[in-house]
């Protein structure tokens, strides 16, 4: 009688031992866990780490990400509203904002995934199918930047409504409503990369060398036009500066002249014979030369000063 007890005291404290070792979990942080009761759920989800209690041995855990993890789409390559294909790369963040749902509509991650990939997907290319070419490859404040920058407002040909950044948050409204109803919630969507597909490329670069050759045109345009305004302020300024010399040097020459014919004004008035004398001897100098021959009569009065008899 008293082995069966102590076998039967033994049998307990194992039975008790492995309800106890199987009864309690911990949660570690980062993580949080639906508990399941012959694999359907139980109570609401466990999201607080640390040690917790189920029912041993008919309910089990199941472990889910509390952290944000990574969705990246492949490139696609999608149409505009105006025709024209490009290819989106497109990532998201996102996290597992209720247990229980996640598990009921979705199951692991991998499915969860699988939905994002239609749910983000089709989203983007919805909306990039509304928008033209130029609304997908300008952020919003383009037009703004380029003006700080000093751009040309001419640059910006095709005026835009919204812009890569707004078209992205469509993006992301249109799916975070989706997704709820999987218990994932979206913290954000971006554009990694949009890129025009080859015949499109060419096409754009063509464009952007015909828009720097007109920018370049404009430019030297202007550069004429300030260059011939400076060429013309220049002479403007150098005939009024050779004006101004020119009268001055005339009242310089003026004023010189008129002391000149006072000076010979006084000298004449002091002694008028010796200065008619004078006079005439420079005459004759600049008249008469080697071979000149010169008749004059004899009461000629250029001959006064050379005939002894007239004096």
């Amino acid at each position: 009688m008293n082995i069966f007890v102590r076998y039967l005291l033994i049998g307990l404290v194992l039975v008790g031992g492995v309800t106890v070792w199987d009864g309690f979990f911990i949660l570690p942080e980062g993580r949080q866990a639906v508990i399941t009761q012959f694999g359907a759920p139980v109570g609401q989800p466990v999201t607080e780490a640390g040690l917790h209690f189920k029912t041993p041995f008919i309910q089990n855990i199941q472990y889910f990400e509390k952290r944000i993890m990574i969705w990246d789409g492949d490139p696609n390559q999608i149409p505009t509203n105006d025709k024209t294909f490009v290819y989106i790369d497109a990532t998201a963040r996102w996290r597992i904002s209720d247990a229980l749902r996640f598990l009921q509509a979705a199951g692991n991650v991998n499915r969860a995934q699988t939905l994002l990939d239609d749910i983000i997907d089709s989203t983007i290319r919805d909306l990039v199918n509304k928008n033209d070419l130029v609304e997908i490859i300008r952020s919003s404040d383009w037009v703004q930047g380029a003006m700080q920058r000093g751009v040309a407002e001419k640059v910006v040909a095709e005026p835009i409504q919204f812009g890569r950044d707004k078209i992205t948050a469509m993006i992301f409204d249109a799916a975070s409503k989706l997704t709820t109803d999987y218990g994932i919630e979206l913290v954000d969507v971006m554009f990694k990369r949009v890129n025009y597909i080859d015949s499109v490329r060419q096409k754009v670069y063509e464009r952007m060398i015909s828009e720097r050759k007109r920018i370049a045109a404009e430019k030297r345009s202007l550069g004429e036009g300030q260059k011939d305004e400076i060429l013309g302020k220049v002479e403007r300024e150098l005939k009024e500066i050779t004006s101004k010399a020119t009268r001055e040097a005339e009242e310089i020459k003026g004023k010189a002249d008129a002391l000149a014919a006072r000076i010979y004004a006084d000298a004449y008035n002091q002694d008028p014979e010796f200065y008619a004398f004078t006079k005439s001897l420079e005459s004759y100098k600049k008249t008469v030369g080697k071979n000149t021959r010169l008749i004059l009569s004899s009461d000629s009065e250029f001959y006064k000063y050379l005939d002894p008899l007239k004096k």
